[in-house]
């Protein structure tokens, strides 16, 4: 196995017609001999924060909630709420340390928190996460299907979704519109 790729980015390239991975960009939480996890940053779903924290009635205080996506994190379990987050604030039920300074949060405390203008400062939610069982994302980036860069929390944070794909494949210099849609070895 290579070096683990976990608190990077996955950059789907532009042959990748997958339907749940068609340009989309994977922040990995986990990259093991096992497999891998992670949640795709960059579709936002037509929900709401603020009406899924309604559909769970949980108070919503929150005005941005109005206009914050949930994102589709992925095809696996996309009932399950996940939340990427700065600041672990030490207070949620089921919280992992990704990095320095990026967590993953599945409990609805979090959401509690969230709702009541209390959560973390930087935060992404999503329903769902991308799950590769062992070897199989290793198998895929040798078809060329991704792209992989080291995260950073300005593309994960602040980059509107509709720009990620491109600004993360811009941390490799690389203009992915440019790329060509066939693929193949030399």
């Amino acid at each position: 196995m290579v070096a683990s790729l976990k608190n990077n980015f996955l950059i789907a390239m532009p042959s990748l017609n997958d339907p749940f991975f068609y340009h989309s960009v994977v922040y990995l939480c986990k990259h093991s001999e096992q497999g891998s996890m992670g949640i795709i940053i960059n579709m936002p779903t037509k929900i709401m924060l603020n009406e899924l924290l309604e559909h769970l009635q949980i108070t919503c205080e929150a005005p941005a909630a109005k206009t914050t996506p949930v994102l589709f994190g992925g095809p696996v379990s996309k009932n399950q709420g996940m939340v990427l987050h700065n600041h672990p604030q030490g207070r949620w039920t089921n919280s992992i340390k990704v990095s320095e300074d990026i967590f993953l949060t599945s409990s609805a405390d979090i959401l509690q928190d969230i709702g009541h203008n209390q959560g973390p400062e930087n935060m992404l939610v999503a329903l769902g996460y991308a799950s590769w069982g062992e070897g199989q994302l290793e198998q895929e980036i040798a078809e060329n299907s991704w792209l992989s860069a080291p995260a950073n929390t300005e593309v994960l944070f602040t980059t509107p979704s509709q720009q990620r794909w491109q600004k993360a494949a811009s941390l490799l210099g690389i203009d992915i519109k440019l790329l060509s849609d066939d693929v193949g070895h030399a």
